[in-house]
């Protein structure tokens, strides 16, 4: 029993080092692929899984501000959560309106760069944590 425990701590402590150490690699290296890219290869497997990256600095600043005006206003002024949106979605939620949620771009970045994309708890407590990872190892 105890060999068990150690190989389980062993395993949850190397995923720990290696889902910090992919955060840190790609703050300089563009993600080759995300899981969200491979889940709809599968489903489409005749479509190409291509994409061109481009460097920040050959991106217009005024759709970079498009970017974040539609998807996150607050976007310069938070650590990866608008608390008072996500606040907010939890009122709208209870009251049985349109269920709608409060992701800022950190958190749609963890999301679709490390995670899947269905709805559980268990996905959002790890969006939490490859957000926050995001946030201190990666610029805005």
């Amino acid at each position: 029993m105890k060999r068990f425990f150690k190989f389980i701590f062993k395993l949850l402590l190397g995923l720990f080092l290696f889902s910090i150490l992919l955060v840190v690699i790609y703050k300089w290296v563009p993600v080759p692929f995300t899981n969200l890219m491979l889940i709809r290869y599968f489903e489409n497997p005749e479509e190409d899984i291509r994409h061109d990256w481009v460097p920040m600095e050959e991106i217009s600043d005024n759709l970079k501000m498009a970017v974040i005006a539609s998807e996150d206003q607050n976007f310069p002024n938070h650590n990866g959560f608008d608390y008072e949106a996500i606040q907010k979605a939890m009122e709208d939620n209870k009251k049985g309106k349109r269920v709608r949620g409060a992701s800022t771009i950190s958190q749609q970045t963890a999301k679709n760069a490390f995670l899947w994309p269905q709805r559980s708890w268990f996905r959002k407590g790890l969006e939490v944590y490859f957000t926050f990872l995001i946030e201190l190892f990666w610029s805005k």
